[in-house]
């Protein structure tokens, strides 16, 4: 009986070992915002991976949006990163922000449709698109996503951010204080619904939130920057007050890796999202919208990282 017991406790102490010699996966997660959405989802995901993948430790880091996490990718200093299609386009062929060199990365997954919002309060004189002249407008932080957007967005208006309205940088959480104080007029972001901060505002005692059509501008941006924006409504009610549909222009999200990531990796993650969705809805219902129909060539405009692409292909799903 002793010589088994020892054996017993011999084998646990290997396995304990095995286990502390497990190589140790550290991914770190470039999200954006703490008042959008691409936070608490960064948050909910890595949550599951150091959860669930065994020897996974990812943490979840808030930064201006997609292009500077692009450019956090760059530097090898994020190893996953929330993004939306057009910043990570530019990225993929070194244009605009990243004409120093084209950044290696690749899609994970295609994540969900971003809309951008055009924010005002009653009582600002906004009631349509070209009311924005003259006033005191955020056109998003730098280096964010929402920035690169809403210049192509007033460009297709014809309108110069320079020098048609006041401009502002500021994150959605900063721009909605600004507002509320009087010190602000409207507010471009770029996210899925509902952002927090416009919930937040819409909810403020004696403030009718109003939302500016601008789906007409899609087809002058695709015309000049290729095929990434679509029409798209904000639905009615989305926010307090908000009893109209909004008419919107849309790009999609995606959940990119850099080109070197170990295809294990890339693929583990990947099953992890799919296999743990529920517990990332539980975070912010846009994870509702992660749907393998929405994994294919034409919906990313950069390749599928090998990982990503056999996790796909078991489901039956070719995406390079």
């Amino acid at each position: 009986m002793k010589i088994a017991f020892r054996a017993v406790l011999l084998a646990a102490g290997l396995a304990a070992g095995a286990a502390l010699a497990q190589p140790k996966v550290n991914i770190s997660i470039a999200t954006g915002p703490t008042g959008g959405v691409y936070y608490p989802l960064g948050g909910g995901l890595a949550n599951v991976l150091s959860r669930y993948v065994p020897g996974y430790a990812a943490n979840a880091e808030a930064t201006a949006g997609s292009v500077a996490n692009i450019q956090l990718m760059a530097q090898k200093k994020s190893d996953l990163a929330f993004t939306m299609a057009d910043a990570a386009w530019d990225g993929y062929k070194g244009k605009e922000k990243f004409s120093s060199g084209a950044v290696p990365i690749r899609t994970l997954m295609v994540a969900y449709p971003n809309r951008m919002h055009v924010v005002t309060v009653q009582g600002r004189g906004i009631q349509k698109f070209a009311d924005l002249k003259g006033k005191r407008v955020s056109t998003g932080a730098p280096n964010s996503a929402t920035e690169l957007m809403a210049q192509r967005l007033l460009e297709a208006y014809g309108m110069d951010w320079n020098k048609d309205f006041r401009r502002e940088r500021l994150t959605p959480e900063k721009s909605v204080d600004a507002i509320k104080d009087g010190r602000l007029d409207a507010v471009f972001f770029v996210a899925g619904i509902p952002v927090s901060s416009f919930t937040d505002l819409g909810a403020t005692p004696g403030t009718r939130i109003t939302l500016v059509d601008h789906s007409e501008a899609v087809e002058k941006m695709n015309a000049k920057y290729g095929p990434l924006y679509v029409k798209d409504t904000i639905p009615a009610n989305s926010y307090p007050g908000q009893e109209q549909a909004n008419a919107v222009a849309t790009v999609q999200n995606l959940i990119i890796a850099r080109e070197d990531m170990p295809e294990d990796v890339a693929y583990n993650i990947v099953k992890t999202i799919f296999d743990k969705k529920d517990d990332l809805i539980a975070v912010h219902k846009e994870a509702a919208s992660f749907d393998l129909k929405n994994q294919k060539k034409e919906t990313s405009p950069l390749p599928y990282h090998p990982g990503a692409a056999k996790y796909f292909a078991e489901k039956g799903i070719k995406v390079n």
